[in-house]
């Protein structure tokens, strides 16, 4: 087994689900044990600059043997999904050649849900055993990360200046940035690797919010409770049905923003629901918090005051941060050309570490790391295409410095 795979297999084995219910950072203990694997790896492979601060951001340098070329970025993240437990012991090696996969006796992948299957053949698969998460979101990228590092540490003859590595916790709940150390980073630019599949490189995102709703009902023996009982339960389901269901994750795609109802809890006493919304526009992105708001107005009113809505922005579409520099998208799509990848610029119906850091000064738009369906059993990563990912970003590292001279 190749280095990058012993490593993929060690680093998906340490649960780092982050937990949105903890206070700290990182929000869960794993998160500091695999950056502290990470530091040790990064060591052996010859980095010296490198270290992990108190809240688990591991921070290195790829040392440079140009002078004078501006230090660009790269980050990816520890942690994993919160939808589905993340710590995989048991994953699956496939050399794929067409047809259903098999994950275990109950679940499968196959080609009539999943048409892209098609498209691999002949590609190395990793897959799940259908219990957990793979973890190719972001592991596959910390993976990347070493062996760019490695191959640019045993190739002097690539011309290139300092890369900077970055990797932060706690990106699948959002706070990523909150403890980045930009001015440490010491970046004009970066690149978050943790897109998806083969091509993939995306500098627009979701505008996204939270909405916290808390429903307080009244509730009295059914029996007697004509006039009386206002069931929360029935408030919440009021509420689900009044926003539009063409605007439903589900029935939506390309720019196409939604609401989602994330979670539901309750009684007839008393109900609390949480949903996202999403949305590319910043205008349509407004509108739907809008919406949310004259609904809960109207039920207030109709039934006397019963809802509390706290609505709080998540991060914002970086594609306002990216576009006065789009010769780092330029750099990125001639390095995908370079190393044999067709570029696919689509946006992100979802958000990255990107979206924030650019709003922080460092424009970071978002590449492919040859992972699909992130987030549930049926993620697996293609090796042949991580192994693309690492050609590109080497290109790139090559690339840079002609354009960054140039600038």
């Amino acid at each position: 087994m190749n280095k990058n795979l012993e490593r993929f297999f060690k680093y998906i084995a340490i649960d780092t689900q982050s937990n949105p219910k903890s206070e700290t950072i990182p929000s869960s203990e794993g998160q500091l044990e695999l950056g502290k694997v990470v530091v040790e790896d990064l060591k052996e492979i010859g980095i010296k600059d490198v270290d992990q601060d108190e809240h688990g951001y591991v921070y290195a340098t790829i040392p440079g043997n140009v002078e004078g070329v501006p230090t660009f970025g790269l980050v990816v993240h520890l942690d994993t999904a919160v939808e589905m437990g993340g710590k995989c012991v048991n994953p699956q090696i496939v050399n794929y050649n067409g047809g259903d996969i098999k994950l275990n006796d109950e679940f499968s992948m196959s080609v009539e849900e999943f048409p892209f299957l098609e498209d691999l053949k002949g590609e190395t698969l990793i897959t799940t055993d259908g219990t957990t998460l793979l973890g190719a979101d972001n592991k596959s990228g910390i993976v990347i990360l070493l062996a760019v590092a490695e191959h640019l540490l045993a190739h002097p003859e690539i011309k290139h200046g300092d890369i900077r590595l970055a990797i932060t916790p706690d990106e699948e709940i959002g706070r990523g940035p909150e403890k980045f150390d930009v001015k440490r980073f010491g970046c004009e630019f970066a690149y978050t690797v943790d897109g998806g599949l083969i091509g993939g490189m995306e500098y627009e995102n979701f505008n996204a919010a939270s909405a916290h709703l808390e429903i307080q009902g009244k509730n009295v023996h059914p029996g007697s409770a004509k006039n009386i009982m206002v069931n929360a339960l029935r408030i919440a389901l009021e509420i689900e049905s009044m926003l539009p269901v063409q605007q439903k994750p589900e029935y939506t795609e390309g720019y196409e923003g939604f609401f989602l109802l994330d979670e539901i809890h309750g009684v007839v006493d008393e109900a609390t629901m949480d949903y996202i919304i999403r949305d590319h526009s910043m205008e349509l992105f407004n509108q739907k918090k809008q919406m949310l708001q004259n609904i809960v107005d109207y039920l207030n009113q109709k039934y006397g005051n019963v809802i509390k809505l706290e609505i709080t922005d998540s991060y914002l579409n970086m594609r306002e941060q990216i576009e006065p520099h789009m010769e780092i998208i330029d750099l990125l799509e001639q390095s995908m050309k370079d190393a044999g990848v067709e570029p696919d610029i689509k946006p992100i119906r979802g958000g990255s570490d990107g979206a924030q850091l650019s709003y922080m000064g460092l424009p970071c738009p978002n590449m492919f790391t040859g992972g699909y369906n992130f987030h549930g059993r049926y993620e697996f990563l293609s090796v042949d295409q991580m192994n693309k990912a690492i050609d590109v970003i080497i290109k790139l590292a090559e690339n840079s410095v002609a354009m960054l001279q140039n600038k």
